[in-house]
């Protein structure tokens, strides 16, 4: 098994190597971006289909929306380039929510950001999916599992490292921003060459135009908005200088954001852009602008790329938030531990697990997963920016005034988009996240109490400094039989005491007189006792005869065991074999015994060589 994970995601590197693995700009744009710069790729395909019901008054809606979210867009990318410059350490909304607002706020936006990842790795596999079927439409039927091999392989390249799924990435992002970012040019030559065209003829309206569906196509458009805190929950894995490496490379994200999803929608508007069947709305986009030829077939398949690295966005952050978490205790221990491949690699594999979980309940349908998306995002905003406007307040510094009102404008924008989108997207699934959210708060501080409990527990303080030795064990030897691997855990048994017993179930009638033959021939004296097991159970009449035992000696311990275990030269072979020491340890480990010692369990492997 290691053999096989040593080749999957290659050796394990040293801890000296940690400092190399940080990303540079270049690498640190494809590791963070991927899920931003994708995002058009949703967004524009829900602001479509929240307008087309209203017909051609209601798309032409379509460039207001998008000039709306780009505005939030620009007041969340200097809110959040204040925050890297605060927060050098990462964290992001959780550790600017927990340290200004108060631990149970800021675990409200670590629960809310851990559930944004999982759908935003959910999101980008199944849109991605979703871009080539649109120019395959063979593959719809087969979406599921070709998300599932995407996401396979996605978490094959992050466990092999930052670095490593950083310069693997950057290709399908960089190819994307090139591939798209010359079809938005050749299709302002196309615009002017051709002129606007128009829906009126061709699509009638199937729902008046109102306020309330402008709101809730808004909500979800804000979709677009996914990925811009990714920098800031990851700022660790920059190279030094680290928060200016960060901002540089934030503000690189924004505009490259704010261009695509911008020249996306006033196209799609101005050329009166209708998709085909199941295709997506920037596919009929690039197929109207390039008119089926092959450059169409290569903005698909960068689309699909890109969209299948921004669950990278996922990787890059869920893990190191729930890293940040296990260090504050919130979170089990695992979770704060490099891997071999100096990544939080059991974050990861958390993250991979719960997203495929999504790919398989909701088919693979993204349009399906959009409505749980944006409420968790713009509550981690919300609290972030709060957060942001307490820490100039408190620790103020050069321009803090200036540096809190912009904080603040973006509290005020980003909660008043959650409200909108919690209420515009509740009925179609956003109550799951809210009810979510709060629960994974609960589970972090029941998770936080039973460390606390831990440690109380454990502490030496009111222990004496000198304890007396305790008097020689009582030892049990649990047989099978009569073999070499026992009579070597015999030999152990008597270097810890001179009162050791061994104890035979016999599950088949007169096996014990068998058994008790030849234990007198090798075991020079020491008593063995045969309980019989009428209903042929192993396990319950031992643990019957232990605790009977422990009563008749009445010295306040418990009887040490020490259990004779042979081990197969091969992992095959264990499966030929019964367990029963295997169970027997778990049944004495997790059994109780209240005004007693603890019962120490002690075993004896003995090596099989064929």
């Amino acid at each position: 098994m290691r053999a096989l994970w040593d080749i999957a995601v290659g050796p394990p590197l040293p801890t000296q190597r940690l400092e190399s693995e940080r990303l540079n700009k270049i690498r640190a744009l494809a590791a963070f971006s991927p899920d931003a710069l994708s995002s058009i790729a949703y967004a524009n395909q829900e602001i479509f289909l929240g307008l087309v019901v209203a017909g051609a008054v209601g798309l032409m809606y379509s460039w207001p929306i998008a000039l709306a979210i780009a505005a939030l867009l620009g007041v969340l990318a200097l809110s959040y380039s204040q925050t890297l410059w605060a927060y050098p350490t990462g964290g992001g909304s959780y550790t600017v929510a927990k340290e200004n607002l108060g631990a149970p706020l800021g675990l409200v936006a670590a629960g809310a950001l851990l559930i944004d990842y999982v759908l935003t790795a959910a999101v980008s596999l199944t849109a991605g999916v979703a871009a080539i079927a649109s120019a395959f439409p063979g593959l719809w039927s087969y979406r599921v599992e070709l998300a599932l091999v995407l996401l396979v392989l996605i978490t094959l390249a992050n466990l092999r490292g930052l670095r490593e799924s950083g310069t693997l990435i950057a290709v399908p992002v960089y190819l994307f921003v090139g591939t798209f970012l010359a079809m938005l040019l050749w299709g302002g030559f196309v615009a002017l060459r051709d002129g606007p065209g128009t829906w009126a003829a061709t699509l009638p309206a199937a729902a008046p135009l109102s306020t309330y569906l402008i709101l809730h196509t808004f909500a979800a458009g804000c979709t677009a908005l996914t990925g811009i805190e990714a920098i800031s929950n990851g700022i660790t894995a920059f190279r030094e200088p680290v928060s200016r490496n960060a901002n540089q490379t934030l503000w690189v994200m924004a505009l490259l954001m704010a261009s695509l999803f911008l020249g996306s929608i006033a196209l799609t508007q101005y050329l009166a852009v209708l998709p085909q069947g199941e295709e997506t709305i920037l596919s009929a986009l690039a197929r109207r602008i390039l008119d089926g030829t092959p450059f169409y077939y290569i903005v698909q398949a960068s689309t699909l790329l890109v969209l299948a690295v921004a669950a990278n966005t996922s990787f890059a952050g869920f893990p190191r938030v729930a890293s940040v978490l296990a260090q504050d205790r919130y979170l089990p221990h695992q979770f704060s531990h490099l891997g071999d491949r100096l990544v939080y690699s059991n974050g990861m594999l958390l993250l991979a697990g719960l997203t495929a979980v999504l790919i398989l309940v909701f088919a693979g349908d993204s349009h399906a997963l959009i409505p749980l998306f944006a409420v968790g995002v713009f509550l981690a905003f919300t609290l972030s920016q709060a957060g942001m406007v307490v820490h100039w307040i408190r620790v103020r510094g050069d321009h803090w005034p200036l540096k809190a009102l912009a904080n603040g404008v973006g509290a005020l924008v980003t909660t008043v988009t959650f409200f909108v989108v919690a209420i515009s997207k509740f009925a179609e699934g956003a109550w799951v996240v809210l009810v979510l959210i709060p629960a994974m708060a609960a589970m972090f501080y029941a998770v936080r109490r039973h460390y606390r409990e831990v440690s109380r527990e454990l502490t030496l303080r009111g222990l004496p400094p000198s304890l007396r030795p305790l008097p020689d064990p009582r030892v049990v030897l649990p047989i099978s039989g009569v073999h070499r691997g026992v009579i070597e855990a015999l030999r152990y048994a008597q270097t810890l005491s001179k009162n050791v017993t061994a104890v035979y179930v016999e599950t088949q009638p007169g096996a014990g007189e068998e058994v008790r033959k030849e234990w007198e021939l090798w075991a020079h004296g020491v008593p063995l006792d045969v309980v019989p097991s009428p209903y042929r159970s192993v396990i319950g009449p031992l643990l019957e005869y232990l605790d009977r035992t422990d009563t008749e000696h009445n010295d306040g311990q418990l009887a040490t065991v020490i259990l004779p275990e042979f081990v197969p030269a091969k992992w095959w072979q264990v499966l030929l074999h019964n367990q029963t020491a295997w169970l027997l340890k778990l049944a004495l480990l997790y059994r109780r015994r209240r005004g007693t010692r603890a019962r120490p369990v002690i075993d004896i492997p003995y090596y099989l060589r064929e």
